[in-house]
């Protein structure tokens, strides 16, 4: 093993994913695994004791997110490099991960060369984003943020809910909610409740109950 090896930590909940991902950057010495889990909260406790030079993170995990594992971690290691690895590409998976400090972002039916290449980039200290995740980051970043209240209506809009219902849900007025949605349509650029349903699904913004 070379002095200057790349030190990783792997997380993923799939077992078998994270032993394939360990023999395969394992192979060539270049890189080695220093610990590797399958939740947030442990990935948080094991960058604390290993300090990797990078992490590879999962989404999709028990406890902490990955987003809220990544913001964990940098909040205690501001300097920390974490490369997003994961089956999911919604516009606001990539904004949520690329705002929670990540450097990276990757699918994981990437190639071996691709994921090497973003592995030694962000270690030297680099952004390491594929030019098409590069395009959604940039389109997402062009659209204006939602409020916690405006995703509230969203999601009880996706589950079907009327103005009504969801009015007496959030306890709040009924011209308060066709307000709230009159402000949805214009930032997802829709005219109508099925198409801002739609759009927040294919998004990402919102999750299909």
């Amino acid at each position: 093993m070379p002095a200057q090896a790349i030190r990783l930590l792997i997380v993923d909940d799939h077992p078998a994913f994270r032993a394939g991902l360990v023999a395969l950057l394992a192979d060539g010495g270049e890189m080695q695994v220093v610990a590797e889990c399958g939740d947030g909260q442990a990935a948080v406790e094991l960058y604390r004791r290993h300090r990797p030079d990078v992490a590879l993170m999962d989404l999709r995990l028990p406890g902490l997110s990955g987003v809220e594992a990544i913001l964990a971690i940098r909040q205690e290691f501001p300097d920390a490099r974490v490369i997003v690895l994961t089956t999911f590409d919604a516009d606001e998976d990539i904004y949520r991960a690329i705002q929670s400090g990540a450097k990276s972002y990757l699918l994981k039916d990437m190639s071996k060369a691709a994921l090497v290449g973003a592995i030694r980039a962000v270690h030297a200290g680099q952004e390491a984003l594929p030019a098409g995740i590069a395009e959604r980051l940039a389109e997402r970043r062009r659209r204006q943020d939602l409020t916690s209240r405006e995703i509230e209506v969203l999601q009880l809009l996706v589950r079907g809910r009327s103005n009504k219902e969801i009015a007496s849900d959030l306890s709040i007025a009924e011209d308060t909610v066709k307000s709230h949605l009159k402000t949805l349509f214009a930032k997802l650029e829709v005219r109508d409740r099925t198409t801002a349903a739609i759009r927040a699904i294919r998004l990402g913004i919102v999750r299909l109950p």
